[in-house]
């Protein structure tokens, strides 16, 4: 049984699990899934923070309606979770969770008591955390990197009754707490089959875009980054399969693999729109993207897709807009050149950014820009210059985030060194809201505050700053304030 603890509105079918499912039922494993994205509420504080984070996020993104395929679930998921497994009587329950959802999977897995089925734990949050993973009782096994050979492989020996200490990619806690760990294999991309969509419910396959909700699904033409930004953990992903067995984790799949999923999305699963899963789209060669533009003619459907703003090109431009490109995401992510070079390891002047996002509109597709407010060392009004470099950028849509520092990150070690942060430090920002960085030069509460303001700083004059620095507390005056710029903001912007 696969376990996916997610938060409602993070709502893009996961394509691990769907891959890892095809996978182990082509050797003949029956698989059940419990995904807890569409429940109403997770637990009574989950509940709380919900509020709270909507409020901070309705200027975020476009309101769209619910369409009729998506029904809340408003039963209790501890209830639910705990039927499911007794149903089903797995042997193996394998939860896939970011670190955020860690500590929510962790108590889903304690509800079932103490006998319950061995569990292994997969994503970043296990790769880069394996031993703090593995410190709580209720993982057994955790699986760094890959595991589409490894969770086959695992999955294979449980049922043969075979000894399982030496696979590849995984860490198995014995039951007097020794861990054996095994070293890491690189996956070959094109074997790969088809991703498993029967595993999901209906409602999954449909997702937000720009105010509208299309029948959506996610297709992974790469894996890795070159880049070396100090806050994702990318870089560490590429250094860890270099220096364990000597392979580039940063790979393309052929053009006749991604025709084929692209084929099946459309003809099988109808898909009305599709979203490229790679960390930088661009990160090819010229040759690699004009061989897959010109395959994509043939599937004629719209697509969002992400990019560096430092690979963009006035021709790479154009071509996307010509083949379906509706929508792009870019990371700005500060407006300091020199804090951005130093501290993020971004090289780019603010300057080339400005240029390229007006290339970017001059080709006529929209885009929304990220930014990240509260990296270390910053202060309040360091922060200021990320707000006034988007003050100078025409994107339809602009997103700031609280930093988290999660583990494989360089940030994170950065933040443990300064005190910020205890090494054991699990990340939860999105369950519960609470910013984990309380710093002397920008604390916790201004942090928030300005990542719920962002948007109002960004689009409404200077002039009117001084009701918006009213609005970033969290008092009754405060909140009031922040309401009626709200609604203002929403009336014009959207």
């Amino acid at each position: 049984m696969f376990l996916y603890p997610n938060l409602r509105g993070m709502n893009m079918v996961p394509p691990a699990i769907g891959l890892l499912s095809a996978v182990l039922k082509g050797d003949g494993h029956s698989i059940r899934l419990f995904d807890t994205t569409y429940y109403e509420h997770l637990d009574d504080k989950s509940a709380e923070a919900d509020s709270d984070q909507t409020k901070v996020d309705l200027l975020m993104a476009r309101p769209f309606k619910m369409p009729q395929e998506i029904t809340l679930k408003t039963s209790n998921v501890f209830d639910d979770f705990r039927k499911e497994v007794n149903e089903f009587s797995p042997d193996l329950i394998a939860v896939s969770a970011t670190e955020d959802m860690f500590l929510l999977g962790v108590k889903l897995i304690k509800s079932l008591g103490e006998k319950r089925p061995l569990t292994i734990l997969g994503g970043v949050f296990a790769t880069f955390a394996p031993d703090l993973a593995l410190s709580f009782k209720e993982i057994d096994i955790i699986c760094r990197g890959e595991g589409e050979f490894s969770l086959k492989e695992l999955c294979n020996r449980i049922a043969a009754k075979q000894n399982i200490d030496d696979i590849p990619n995984l860490w198995i806690k014995s039951t007097g707490g020794k861990i054996k760990k095994n070293r890491i294999e690189i996956a070959d991309m094109d074997s790969n089959p088809l991703i498993d969509m029967s595993i999901f419910e209906e409602a999954r396959f449909y997702r937000p875009m720009g105010g509208k909700v299309y029948r959506m699904f996610p297709v992974e033409t790469n894996r890795g980054c070159p880049f070396q930004c100090t806050y994702c953990n990318s870089p560490s992903q590429v250094r860890m399969y270099r220096e364990e067995c000597n392979q580039n984790f940063l790979r393309r799949k052929s053009a006749d693999k991604i025709r084929r999923e692209l084929l099946f999305y459309k003809n099988e699963m109808k898909a009305e729109y599709l979203y490229f899963w790679a960390d930088t789209f661009f990160c090819g060669k010229d040759e690699e993207f004009y061989e897959f533009a010109e395959m994509y003619r043939e599937i004629n459907l719209p697509f969002w897709c992400q990019t560096r703003l430092e690979t963009v090109t006035e021709s790479r431009m154009k071509k996307l807009k010509a083949i379906g490109c509706a929508r792009m995401s870019l990371g700005i992510e500060h407006g300091n050149e020199k804090f951005r070079r130093d501290v993020l390891k971004r090289n780019i002047s603010n300057d080339e950014i400005i240029k390229n996002c007006r290339i970017i509109n001059d080709s006529g597709i929209p885009f929304s820009v990220n930014n990240i407010i509260g990296f270390p060392y910053e202060t309040y009004e360091l922060a200021f210059d990320t707000i006034k470099l988007n003050r100078m950028i025409d994107s339809i849509d602009r997103n700031a985030y609280q930093f988290t520092p999660f583990h494989g990150t360089k940030l994170r070690a950065v933040c443990e060194e300064l005190g910020f942060i205890k090494p054991d430090a699990i990340s939860e920002s999105l369950v519960v809201g609470r910013v984990m960085l309380n710093m002397p030069q920008f604390p916790a509460d201004k942090i928030k505050g300005l990542v719920k303001a962002f948007n109002l700083y960004v689009k409404f004059p200077e002039s009117r700053w001084h009701e918006i620095k009213k609005a970033e507390e969290d008092t009754i005056e405060g909140n009031k304030i922040y309401d009626k710029l709200k609604e203002e903001f929403k009336a014009v912007y959207f």
